[in-house]
């Protein structure tokens, strides 16, 4: 059966990306509910009744053709590292973790927001049009109007007598002060702080026509506006370069923030620097305010608790102030509520011991709170982290030689293997330091690290040169030192009745298996070294939990399917069998999986993108 063919010019890509979200969609439901995928892949994804490339609905004219048709199909091909996959995987890592998380859409919402929600403009053309000309008259430029652009055209069309003077006097000065990034981020913040903090930054401009359409529309209320967006551009600008703000401590407040680089700081930040102005607040205050705010960010990074939720969470913030209560103790009762997850001590000195601290969160603030606890410290004589080339080092190595593996294996307890517990500890931040001599220290055993730490200027590496060996015990006990340090310098969420400690988070383990590709394994310790766990929970946490993609492909250290494996969903027959299917290369006398497919907890976590390794101090 032939099907009528429309080439398309432009949106093939979006087009891709969408059907593989579907193909994810579809997949990710298909255990326990096929005609739920069937129903995707006949309604968007296949025809079912030909065969070639006409099986499918969409076909892209780039490469990966072959790829991206096995993907639509339900034949995924054997460990891809093409585009293609990595989006696929990207999109059921994603629906993994939606199902984790209690914030999130329902699956069934995520399917209607694809199909029924998104707005596509078709503009069908036939031999006789010129596509490209059609093309380049509905964007002749290439460059689009940004919301900054049209707003300010908006507003000087309703000046028509004020104009010149607006623009000589308020907007000129205004551009010179922020760059169109900048102007266009206050404009959004403008609306925030007017109690409009459900609009994206890309409605700006509409947003603000709404606004104006209820006002009388004189031209005294569009100079008004622009008054007031030019007063507030010196609280950004001072956001933007605290080296303009003479008050001390409110200066170093900004910087800090400034370093952490979290734009969803921004409404409060205004509004402080606002409510100063306005005399609402002192500085000690809006220093303390500022405090807080970093002691929840970071507390939140160190437990690693997903951002998603802290834009939705700061935008409100400015509409729930309290008249007549002092701002900085509203601040800290605001952002202590329970559904905001300010980490309390307890939780903050558990994921400090437990916790892979450098495959969370970007290099920049990783190397921020490493900095933030040397200069808790007050060395006497404190480096300039401005010029100093400082970078994350770790003491127990990523690849430790022998003599590493010999103090592993003194520490290793209750039959866990050294290379298991050198996959759990290493990361942590009690493993981990600041120096400017990475390379220099590398894998070196630790009597020459600590020749070398003991020349440090850093407080942090003074103390780890003191220590007379370098094991388990001791990772323990600096990273209990570390916790000790943070808590006294990231204020702790203010105690509420009924508060309920986290449990544990699994999210993160069903996403990277979601993510893990055929024809690749990993370990139950490799997982728990992802997530701060132990591998006889992560053994226990599958074995017990059902419909967890991949669970098959997860073995026991030496690559050898676990002794107590057991289906959890649709028993798929022998796993060896599986695996082989699936591309993994099994040794037939030993029954192990080949090592070079396994991925270990560095694999993984490079797999989800968690972090990376780049970065100097901030």
């Amino acid at each position: 059966m032939a099907f009528p063919r429309a080439l398309v010019v432009d949106g093939q890509q979006r087009l891709t990306t969408l059907s593989l979200a579907l193909a994810a969609l579809r997949d990710h439901v298909k255990a326990d509910d096929p005609d739920w995928a069937s129903d995707i892949s006949r309604r968007f994804l296949v025809n079912s009744r030909t065969q070639g490339d006409d099986a499918v609905k969409l076909m892209p004219t780039q490469a990966d053709r072959a790829t991206y048709k096995a993907y639509i199909t339900a034949t995924p091909p054997i460990a891809d590292e093409s585009k293609v996959g990595v989006a696929y995987r990207f999109f059921l890592a994603k629906l993994a973790e939606v199902v984790e998380s209690q914030d999130q859409p329902p699956i069934e919402k995520i399917e209607e927001a694809i199909i029924s929600r998104l707005t596509l403009v078709e503009v069908s053309a036939d031999e006789r049009d010129n596509v490209y000309r059609i093309f380049q008259s509905l964007n002749n430029t290439g460059l689009d109007l940004t919301q900054a652009d049209l707003l300010r055209n908006y507003l000087f069309m309703h000046l028509p007598t004020r104009g010149e003077a607006v623009y000589e006097n308020l907007w000129t000065p205004l551009q010179k002060r922020l760059d169109p990034k900048q102007i266009e981020h206050l404009i959004w913040l403008q609306l925030v702080l007017d109690g409009e903090n459900r609009v994206r930054r890309q409605d700006v401009y509409r947003a603000e026509q709404t606004r104006f359409a209820a006002t009388d529309r004189s031209e005294t209320v569009y100079e008004a506006y622009v008054h007031e967006l030019v007063r507030r551009s010196m609280h950004y600008q001072t956001m933007a370069n605290p080296t303009l703000e003479r008050n001390t401590a409110v200066r170093d407040a900004l910087a800090t923030l400034r370093r952490w680089d979290a734009d969803v700081t921004a409404p409060l930040i205004i509004l402080l620097l606002d409510y100063r102005e306005r005399g609402l607040a002192t500085n000690e205050q809006v220093a303390r305010a500022l405090g807080y705010i970093e002691s929840h960010l970071v507390r939140r990074m160190i437990c690693r608790i997903p951002s998603a939720g802290l834009n939705r969470s700061f935008t409100d913030l400015p509409g729930q102030l309290t008249d007549g209560v002092l701002v900085d103790e509203d601040i800290h009762q605001l952002l202590s509520a329970e559904r905001r997850a300010w980490p309390t001590d307890a939780e903050l000195l558990d994921a400090i011991l437990a916790k892979p601290f450098y495959h969370y969160g970007r290099a920049n603030q990783r190397t921020f709170v490493l900095r933030r606890l040397e200069e808790s410290y007050g060395h006497p004589e404190p480096i300039d982290f401005a010029t100093a080339k400082l970078t994350i080092e770790h003491v127990l190595p990523q690849t430790p030689g022998p003599e590493w593996l010999a103090v592993l294996a003194e520490d290793a307890r209750d039959g866990e293997d050294p290379l298991d517990l050198h996959a759990r500890i290493k990361h942590t931040l009690g493993n981990l330091t600041l120096t400017a001599q990475n390379s220099k220290l590398s894998n070196q055993p630790f009597q020459r690290k600590q020749d070398l730490l003991a020349y440090s200027h850093l407080e942090l590496n003074q103390r780890i040169a003191a220590t007379e060996r370098w094991g388990a015990a001791e990772i323990e006990q600096r990273g209990r030192d570390l916790a000790k340090a943070a808590i006294d310098l990231w204020p702790a969420p203010l105690p509420r009745a009924g508060r309920s400690e986290r449990g544990k988070d699994w999210s993160l383990l069903h996403q990277a298996l979601a993510a893990l590709p055929p024809g690749a394994w990993t370990t139950y310790g490799d997982l728990a070294a992802l997530i701060g766990s132990a591998a006889q929970p992560v053994g226990a946490h599958l074995a017990q939990s059902t419909g967890v993609t991949n669970a098959w492909r997860v073995l026991n250290s030496v690559g050898r399917v676990a002794e107590n494996f057991r289906w959890t969903g649709e028993d798929r027959g022998d796993v060896l069998e599986v695996l082989r299917t699936e591309g993994v290369r099994i040794d037939e006398k030993t029954k192990k999986a080949d090592p070079e497919q396994r991925l270990s907890a560095d694999d993984l976590a490079s797999l989800l993108d968690l972090g990376d390794d780049t970065g100097g101090c901030p």
